[in-house]
């Protein structure tokens, strides 16, 4: 038996919700991790027959992502590792440290 998303955000803890939502951000699943697999074959595609001179910079992630409804692309679902500053790395490493319970030995 089924229950619906009201059902489940009654039942579940804030601690489990933030795992849960940290989880996602790490390893997304579903149709999104869906899209962000054709969205990298895609790319890979690209890049192996791109004409440096005619395009000298290498092609985005978030060009190949597909978008619903006339809206655009949310960027933070395909965020590159090396997009994110040293202190945003180091803060998204502390966030998941404290959500997981884990010590900060520093």
């Amino acid at each position: 038996m089924g229950c619906t998303v009201d059902e489940l955000l009654r039942r579940i803890s804030s601690r489990e919700l933030t795992e849960w939502m940290a989880y996602y951000g790490l390893n997304p699943f579903g149709d999104k991790r869906g899209d962000i697999q054709a969205a990298i074959i895609s790319r890979t595609m690209a890049e192996i027959h791109r004409s440096s001179k005619k395009r000298p910079e290498p092609y985005r992630l978030d060009e190949f992502m597909l978008s619903f409804g006339g809206e655009q692309q949310d960027r933070r679902d395909v965020v590159e590792v090396d997009e994110l500053s040293p202190a945003a790395q180091r803060a998204w490493l502390e966030m998941l440290n404290a959500t997981f319970g884990g010590k900060d030995l520093r």
